[in-house]
């Protein structure tokens, strides 16, 4: 590990959430990403929340589907049993009453799908992935594939309190003529970071203070790395934190409360349904602030994308404008307390990427400029 050189771990390649958990359990990894919808297993547990994925049907504009119910009767891609789509995929066709029985269905990897979604083998393709992936993107722009959307995903909460009711915003894919050409409802999860339980707490507490002290170096290598956050308990894999993990984000607790516990116990269990009441309360605004946040992310990391692919200096102009028009809407809210500083601070990361990755495509728009005049 770049930042701790004591620390040495071994990336092995998986068919995805299932897979990996599997592995947790029988110890052949001791570290592993899976997303929330995912079958817990004893052996695991918590260190963060990475980053959100969501729900992504794309369906071919010959096969006729308009909505979920439309799938009957079709032929889709699904991923390779055992990822955490292909079982995203099941939990969504039970919501919406669907059985294996109505439709024909291939499990693949991305690759294979998506070939077999561009010859017109199959009618529709799903996914579980973060919005802006670039494989969406490829797939969206070479072949005439639509997003559908899936607009039950309060009621699916109900049953799955780990889900969540989420959207893909206009122009994530395309911004000319716009992909999705308006906001589009989805379902989203989140991909979390586990470790065995039995890992040493010491190797834990430093891969959890990486993780959020260079979070500006992980940023600068993936945007999406500017959504890592301490896990809120919401919903999920219904499991403890690693007590490493734990004891980061417990670093700055004062020596007071561990001198005076059983006093602040005794006061505590007086109070108990109050202070309950208070963290339900505090939750909900809590969750609240958080998907405000991670909507103004989404908003950069799509003008990062525009960014790159930016052709002229007015252009990149342009883009410049909407980020310091954002920024000043985070202020806002900020002063509001529609987003929390913790938030704002993860959100500073993005916005100061986009900036950095603005500024190096103006110079190089220009050298091409200065090129072509000489």
């Amino acid at each position: 590990m770049k930042h701790n050189p004591r620390i040495r771990i071994q990336v092995i390649e998986t068919q995805g959430a299932e897979e990996n958990m599997r592995k947790l359990e029988s110890n052949e990894a001791q570290l592993a990403i899976v997303q929330n919808d995912t079958a817990a297993v004893p052996s695991a547990r918590v260190i963060a929340s990475l980053f959100k994925e969501v729900f992504h049907l794309i369906v071919s504009e010959q096969s006729g589907i308009k909505s979920i119910s439309d799938l009957k009767g079709k032929h889709i891609a699904l991923m390779a049993r055992g990822s955490g789509s292909y079982s995203s995929f099941w939990l969504m066709s039970e919501h919406y009453g669907l059985k294996e029985t109505d439709f024909m269905f291939t499990p693949n990897s991305w690759t294979e799908a998506s070939k077999l979604f561009s010859n017109g083998e199959v009618d529709a393709i799903f996914r579980v992935l973060p919005p802006g992936s670039d494989l969406v993107r490829n797939l969206l722009q070479n072949t005439q594939g639509k997003l559908v959307q899936i607009d039950q995903g309060s009621a699916m909460k109900i049953k799955l309190p780990y889900l969540e009711a989420d959207m893909i915003p206009k122009g994530t894919y395309k911004a000319d003529p716009a992909v999705p050409d308006a906001d589009l409802a989805t379902v989203g999860v989140q991909a979390t970071l586990l470790a065995r339980k039995d890992v040493d707490p010491e190797i834990v507490r430093e891969i959890t203070r990486i993780l959020f002290e260079y979070r500006r170096n992980l940023v600068a290598a993936n945007s999406l790395a500017a959504m890592i956050s301490q896990p809120g308990g919401n919903g999920g894999l219904a499991l403890p934190l690693h007590e490493g993990a734990q004891a980061y984000y417990d670093r700055e607790k004062p020596d007071f409360w561990v001198a005076n516990s059983d006093f602040l116990g005794l006061s505590l269990s007086i109070v108990t349904l109050f202070v309950s009441w208070l963290w339900q309360l505090r939750s909900r605004f809590l969750e609240k602030q958080k998907n405000q946040a991670d909507q103004f992310n989404l908003a950069i990391l799509s003008l990062i994308q525009k960014i790159r692919q930016a052709k002229t200096l007015d252009e990149i102009d342009l883009l410049q404008e909407e980020l310091f028009e954002i920024f000043k809407q985070v202020i806002v809210d900020l002063d509001e307390d529609r987003i929390d500083s913790d938030s704002f601070q993860s959100f500073t990361f993005t916005w100061e990427t986009a900036i950095k990755i603005a500024r190096d495509r103006e110079k190089i728009l220009r050298e091409l400029r200065l090129a072509a005049d000489s």
